[in-house]
């Protein structure tokens, strides 16, 4: 019966060395064992970050275009604005220009009852108004186009 306990505890314990043997050995094998299962896990995270990063970076560029899109049509309003003010300003220009060539065409005209002298110191006045009035209406044209710059 000793033999028979004997034979009993030795295969027991090889039996055991072995499975302990396999065991380490199925867990030190990639793909295998609790420490890969965290590895994949930490591989999957690493993704998730990596599409998070790419969905920022997209969302931050499409944010970008779109602030640049809003500057652009607020730089061509802008642009329109003065374009049309400068239309207008240069409307009133012209039509205080044709007033003042009217007027001055109606003042340089001789009258019926003047003579000669006083339509001659008339029309000096009336020349130099006439010069000074067409200055000024440039000036105003100068410091609009100044203006626009």
């Amino acid at each position: 019966m000793n033999d028979l306990v004997k034979k009993a505890i030795v295969y027991s314990l090889v039996g055991i060395l072995q499975f302990g043997t396999g065991a380490s050995i199925a867990l030190a094998a990639p793909g295998f064992g609790p420490d890969q299962r965290q590895d994949q896990r930490y591989d999957q995270r690493k993704e998730e970050q990596q599409r998070e990063r790419e969905r920022n970076k997209k969302e931050q560029e499409r944010k970008m275009k779109e602030q640049e899109r809003k500057k652009e049509q607020e730089r061509k309003k802008k642009e329109q604005e003065r374009k049309k003010k400068e239309r207008e300003r240069k409307k009133e220009h012209d039509r205080r220009q044709k007033e003042e060539k009217k007027r001055h065409e109606r003042e340089m005209k001789r009258r019926p009852h003047e003579s000669d002298r006083e339509w001659q110191k008339r029309r000096e006045r009336e020349t130099k108004r006439h010069n000074n009035a067409m200055r000024e209406i440039a000036a105003l044209l100068i410091g609009i186009a100044i203006g626009a710059s």
